[in-house]
């Protein structure tokens, strides 16, 4: 195939473009090469997305047998759809299971309700990252038809994951002896989709005409059976300390990601978020590794990047002291 991957540069545009090399597609790459150039072998176009429709006039006419996107920016998306989705055969907007209004459903599929898209020239935030990719999946819908392939991802993990989520835990057991505060949350699901298998997904679905949307998740995993393997894995032997939700999130503990957070630890009203079905997925062809290996894999590039590094995400070893201490005396006061 001739593939025209909008990005190329990070992490799972990155990796989609080291596969399609390997596989022997003919591969450009759109971007402005910040902070990173795309991997070799791929015809690099250095174009940024900023300077709107002639951005794209390099690739207009190409022909593409697949255009890959992955923009949370929608102007820059409708303006790349309205140059180039007329010659393309397939177009596949990378989206996100951020997209659902609901998180709070177990097991639910691609027919949940969607938040309402992004208004035209609304400042893009982290608050309002699901409904940015809301608005890109209308445009994709609207512009690209039935040749789009809406790849709603779940949280991506494996190697290489910048957003330094899935790798906290067993990074920090593997960190050092210290005690190590935990959500006492054993029971919750968490769901990611190694990098690796996301980007062969995408290309396959590319080369097999897939489209509509889709779910592009891992299996659900208890988070006490994620934290014991995180453990085993980094040969982990401190104390682990699990305080009651509530209490952590009054003390300076944050969910999900970010400074200080414990990282896959869920909001009320989220229950269902890392339980999605991928059954659609699956049936056109998605497979999935083993979770464990993902984990044995991201612990690898953990040690690799560092373990004592500063991180996007997880609990700062001073924060984690504080409020280790601060739950160990309102224990001993009766009060935990």
């Amino acid at each position: 195939m001739r593939i025209l991957v909008l990005g190329g540069t990070i992490f799972l545009s990155a990796e989609i473009v080291r596969q399609a090399l390997a596989a022997g597609h003919q591969v450009t790459c759109l971007a402005r090469g910040t902070p990173a150039a795309p991997p070799d072998g791929a015809t690099w176009l250095h174009t940024d997305r900023s300077q709107g429709t002639a951005a794209y006039s390099a690739a207009s006419g190409g022909g593409w047998d697949a255009v890959i996107d992955v923009s949370r920016d929608p102007g820059q998306a409708r303006e790349a759809l309205e140059a180039l989705a007329g010659s393309a055969r397939h177009w596949t907007f990378v989206s996100s299971c951020s997209v659902y209004a609901d998180h709070s459903m177990a097991g639910a599929a691609e027919d949940a309700g969607v938040l309402a898209p992004l208004p035209p020239g609304s400042e893009l935030s982290a608050g309002n990252y699901g409904e940015a990719k809301s608005a890109i999946e209308h445009w994709t819908t609207e512009l690209a038809g039935d040749k789009a392939h809406l790849c709603r991802a779940g949280l991506i993990g494996g190697p290489g994951d910048g957003s330094d989520r899935y790798g906290y835990w067993p990074a920090r057991f593997a960190r050092d002896s210290d005690p190590v505060l935990v959500p006492d949350i054993p029971t919750d699901s968490t769901q990611i989709i190694d990098v690796r298998d996301l980007a062969a997904w995408i290309l396959t679905a590319a080369g097999n005409g897939t489209t509509g949307a889709l779910n592009a998740v891992g299996e659900p995993v208890p988070f006490a059976a994620y934290l014991e393997e995180s453990r085993q894995l980094a040969d982990g032997y401190g104390e682990v300390v699990a305080a009651p939700e509530d209490w952590l999130a009054s003390h300076g503990a944050n969910y999900w990601a970010g400074p200080d957070s414990l990282p896959l630890w869920l909001p009320p009203g989220h229950e269902g978020f890392a339980t999605r079905s991928s059954a659609a997925a699956r049936a056109a062809g998605l497979r999935t590794r083993a979770w464990m290996d993902t984990l044995q894999d991201t612990l690898a590039d953990e040690r690799r990047r560092g373990l004592g590094r500063e991180r996007k995400a997880g609990m700062s070893p001073v924060t984690e002291r504080r409020i280790l201490s601060e739950y160990r005396a309102a224990v001993a006061a009766g009060a935990g």
